[in-house]
């Protein structure tokens, strides 16, 4: 296997990468996000920043990844080593940064975190009014540093529009232009999001090249995805159905999409089957694998109805999730109404998930009327949603939109029948039951109507088909979608 040795510079603190000479390497590849798991993450932009470097160090390589230094649990419960500092013009303010590493390799690769005092040490990762002005410090802070690497990395990966304008700094700021003939990858978690800012903030970039305005601008506005998807090598989105999608649904970049899609693939996430292993799982109450589906998750069901005053007798939907309009969180409290009535109680429901207020006090007002049937718990909590995918007997996913869902492919892990809107990476990855080979159920719309059927059909399957029902946990728990085949499609788009 190929490694790397790392060696601090005298000269000017730099950070160089050689080679062993006992050994050879086939590609060094830095990640560039503002979420990785387990340190810092608010939805799937985090489990998958923090599963595919560690695939891609398995497969060989050398990938390492490098996000803000937020002041999470997981920065004060590791160790960390200051490795370099510099400084950069913000505007006409110098700023100071530092660059960390956790020193144990306790992910499986190299994390690194830039701090800078006032902007990245947040415990929050977002949310904050001065947001822009954080990613565009993180960024510039980034390049700065690896433009002072001897051996410079072969593959520079951003993901999402906190990173978007990284490929442009390469190639068009004066003082970076050096890392030009780096190859830049540009993942779309979701292209609903872009960062766009005011044409006024382009005074904090390094000083750049005027006759490369194009190369910023969107709709008269610096567009952080926008300018990445032009100045990237290459593209990709999170499922091959979402890149067909965001050429009609882009949040106004549909057009980009369209002269872009030459350089554009869609590759489906993965998910890291040793952290997602019912077998091995210490958050639940019992373990099992394919053999032992059904009574194993009968234990974990009747300690989680026990827990939420619910009855184990009875089939378990869950809804796992943030809490807004993308995810159809919206319809979810008329939908859980009307179907306690339509099915006459028939069913258990419970939620987890946080986001719109609105949604949230909603989903809550319901814990006392449907008490027995129904419960919620707004948070986020990782635990309880390992306990909940072990639990439960089907997964509701009505997402409006959906690049990839992870949720669904936990879920299946954990032979939970999803229920999912036919979109995005849903419909890469969950077949209707109705079609051949089909393992799990999709409807249309993202509509009462369409989730009432839904969940009607998953009743009788529960109720009147057992043997079927028991087949299809078992068939759901045997597919495969580990992160070593996402992985190597990775691999094999760097080098085309």
């Amino acid at each position: 296997m190929q490694t790397l040795k790392r060696v601090r510079l005298k000269k000017n603190n730099a950070i160089s990468y050689r080679l062993n000479p006992s050994t050879t390497t086939t590609m060094q590849i830095t990640h560039i996000a503002a979420e990785c798991y387990p340190y810092a993450k608010a939805g799937g932009l985090g489990d998958v920043v923090g599963a595919l470097p560690l695939y891609q160090n398995k497969l060989g390589h050398n990938a390492s990844v490098v996000l803000p230094m937020y002041r999470t649990k997981y920065l004060y419960n590791h160790s960390w080593t200051n490795i370099y500092e510099g400084t950069f013009y913000f505007s006409s303010a110098l700023l100071n940064y530092t660059i960390i590493r956790e020193s144990t390799n306790a992910l499986g690769f190299e994390l690194f975190c830039v701090d800078i005092n006032g902007l990245t040490d947040r415990e929050a990762i977002y949310g904050y009014n001065d947001d822009t002005e954080r990613f565009l410090a993180f960024q510039i802070a980034v390049v700065d540093w690896i433009s002072t690497w001897q051996t410079k990395p072969d593959i520079v990966h951003v993901h999402d529009y906190h990173a978007g304008l990284i490929p442009f700094m390469m190639q068009y700021c004066y003082q970076y232009q050096h890392l030009q003939s780096i190859t830049t990858i540009l993942t779309i978690h979701n292209a609903q999001y872009q960062g766009q800012m005011d044409w006024s903030k382009s005074k904090l970039l390094p000083a750049w090249d005027g006759y490369a305005w194009g190369k910023l601008d969107w709709d008269n506005a610096i567009n952080p995805l926008g300018s990445a998807i032009k100045c990237a090598s290459k593209v990709n989105t999170v499922s091959p159905s979402y890149l067909q999608e965001i050429m009609h649904n882009a949040n106004g970049l549909e057009n980009l999409f369209e002269y872009e899609k030459g350089k554009c693939y869609g590759i489906i996430n993965g998910i890291d089957t040793d952290v997602w292993n019912p077998e091995t799982d210490k958050h639940l109450v019992a373990n099992y694998n394919i053999k032992t589906v059904a009574s194993g998750k009968q234990l974990n069901k009747a300690a989680i109805c026990k827990q939420f005053n619910l009855d184990a007798a009875k089939p378990l939907f869950i809804f796992i999730g943030r809490l807004v309009h993308e995810k159809a969180a919206d319809i979810l409290p008329q939908s859980i109404t009307q179907a306690l009535y339509t099915y006459q109680n028939n069913l258990n429901f419970l939620v987890l998930g946080s986001g719109d207020s609105r949604i949230e006090k909603e989903l809550t007002s319901l814990n006392h009327p449907l008490t027995g049937y129904y419960n919620s718990r707004i948070a986020y909590n990782e635990t309880l949603s390992h306990q909940m995918y072990a639990a439960a007997d089907f997964i509701l996913m009505p997402s409006r939109v959906e690049p990839c869902g992870l949720n669904q492919l936990y879920a299946l892990r954990y032979g939970t029948i999803p229920m999912v809107r036919s979109t995005g990476g849903l419909k890469d990855t969950v077949t209707d039951l109705g079609d051949k080979d089909g393992y799990g159920f999709t409807f249309k719309q993202a509509t009462v109507g369409d989730i009432l059927h839904t969940i009607g059909r998953g009743l009788d399957l529960y109720y009147n088909n057992k043997v079927q029902f028991a087949a299809v946990q078992q068939q759901i728990m045997a597919l495969n979608y580990s992160w070593e085949a996402s992985a190597a499609q990775y691999i094999k788009l760097y080098k085309l």
